[in-house]
Parts: structure tokens; C-alpha cells; sequence
């Protein structure tokens, strides 16, 4: 079940990641110049109210993670970090390979 859920969510993952490359490319192409959409920029855009309260209360909890991980993530680019991520969920919902050297029939 772990790996269906995991294969699942990182074939979403990538086509988002897919999705948001090429939006991005289009608008470097329009606008003559290198373009590319934080993450932070789709977080907003998805969750209107909510985007503001993640950061704070990841720095009321503990600022140096804000600082650490929160920040750099959320100014990274959204096509990278969903092939990135989806990459890494689609390789960890792999099936098991079959062992090298016994007798699966009798």
C-alpha cells in the first residue's frame, strides 16, 4: 500500500514539476529572459490564508529551522523541487527485485 500510495503521489509530483517547467519556459520565452516561479509563489497561490502562518509558526517553534531549511526551499524553484521530489518518492515506491541465483520454480 505504501509503495501504490508513494508511486502515486510522485507520478503527481512530477507531472506538477513537468507542468510548472514548461509554464516557466513559456514565460522566459515571452519575456525574453530567465523566469522561474518559487515555490513560495505556488504555495501563496494555492493556500491564500495559510501561506503566512507556516513561517510563522516554524520561527516561533524554532527559528534557525526557518532559516535553514524553510527559507532556501521556498525560494527554490517549483519545477525543481516537484521533479526532485517526485523522482524520490517514484524510486522509493519501486517493486522489490527478485533475488540472483534461486529457484522460483521447483
Amino acid at each position: 500500500m505504501f509503495r501504490f500510495l508513494a508511486r502515486v503521489l510522485g507520478f503527481l509530483l512530477m507531472a506538477g514539476g513537468f507542468v510548472a517547467l514548461v509554464y516557466d519556459g513559456a514565460r522566459s520565452i515571452a519575456n525574453n529572459g530567465l523566469r522561474v516561479t518559487p515555490l513560495s509563489d505556488v504555495i501563496a497561490t494555492l493556500s491564500k490564508d495559510k501561506s503566512g502562518t507556516l513561517q510563522g509558526s516554524l520561527e516561533g517553534a524554532a527559528p534557525w529551522l526557518w532559516h535553514l531549511l524553510g527559507l532556501p526551499l521556498t525560494l527554490a524553484p517549483a519545477s525543481l523541487i516537484g521533479l526532485g521530489l517526485g523522482a524520490v518518492l517514484l524510486w522509493l515506491g519501486q517493486p522489490g527485485r527478485e533475488p540472483i541465483g534461486f529457484l522460483t520454480k521447483p
